[in-house]
């Protein structure tokens, strides 16, 4: 069962339409009742597969709406260009290396990648790796350290 050990502060749902509105995006319903529970921090259960070929790594911390170290404005802001179109980061793991989350209306609406920064691309997509379905899915997957 996933479990929060340091949630940030509380967001607020004027919060997240606030955000959506200054990015012109929208976010999934699940990732929405997440923000409002948690509005992002550090998760007990952090480790999450990325491929067979890839093995696993984990979220460091997922990011938050407000005055915060990993707020989500700044995030989009330095990020803006460096992933594709149609997700925003929701986290980062310890390499540097983004938890991307498709945004509504677009053709990976709700789905949770791995974007890997230093990759060598062909294609624009050669380096996203697809972790989940949805985003419950992808809590629901994570694990700790010593459950392996």
């Amino acid at each position: 069962m996933f479990e929060m050990i340091s949630p940030n502060g509380k967001s607020t749902e004027q919060d997240i339409l606030a955000f959506e509105k200054r990015h012109n995006i929208g976010l999934p319903k699940d990732y929405i009742d997440f923000l409002l529970k948690y509005n992002g921090g550090y998760s007990k259960q952090a480790v999450f597969n990325i491929s067979s070929e890839n093995g696993n790594s984990l979220v460091n911390k997922f990011y938050g709406i407000g005055d915060m170290q990993g707020n989500l404005d700044r995030v989009i802001d330095n990020l803006d260009g460096e992933i594709p179109d149609g997700f925003i980061s929701i986290g980062y793991d310890p390499a540097g290396n983004e938890i991307c989350l498709g945004t509504k209306n677009s053709e990976y609406e709700g789905q949770v990648y791995f974007w890997v920064h230093d990759m060598e691309l062909e294609l624009e997509m050669d380096n996203m790796f697809l972790l989940s379905p949805d985003f419950n899915s992808f809590l629901d997957n994570l694990y700790e350290d010593d459950e392996k």
